[in-house]
């Protein structure tokens, strides 16, 4: 049996902003069950579970791992770089081109 952990209510912050979304009658339902086996309301399951979503993803998309086999690769290749080919070249030139930097 899984504990439920609530994130969300440990915030230091007050609950200002809202969320509304239509869902379809089988999530909700899935939803509301298993926020009784937790025993809480389904709001507080639903914002918990998406919550830990969130930072899920956003964890996976600022963190790079390597594998074992990959990572010798990846620091000669550092230490080493190769020489510009012509298609990056080409690509950073476009890149100036149409990105406004900031």
């Amino acid at each position: 049996m899984l504990v439920f952990k609530d994130d969300v209510s440990a915030l230091d912050e007050r609950s200002t902003e809202r969320m509304n979304f239509r869902t379809k009658p089988h999530v909700k339902q899935t939803i509301q069950r298993a926020a009784a086996l937790a025993g809480v309301d389904d709001s507080q399951f639903a914002m918990n579970a998406a919550y830990q979503s969130a930072r899920d993803t956003i964890e996976a998309h600022e963190r790079t791992a390597l594998a074992s086999v990959d990572h010798a690769a990846f620091f000669a290749a550092m230490e080493a770089p190769p020489a510009p080919t012509d298609a990056l070249r080409s690509a950073f030139a476009r890149h100036r081109r149409t990105v406004a930097s900031r």
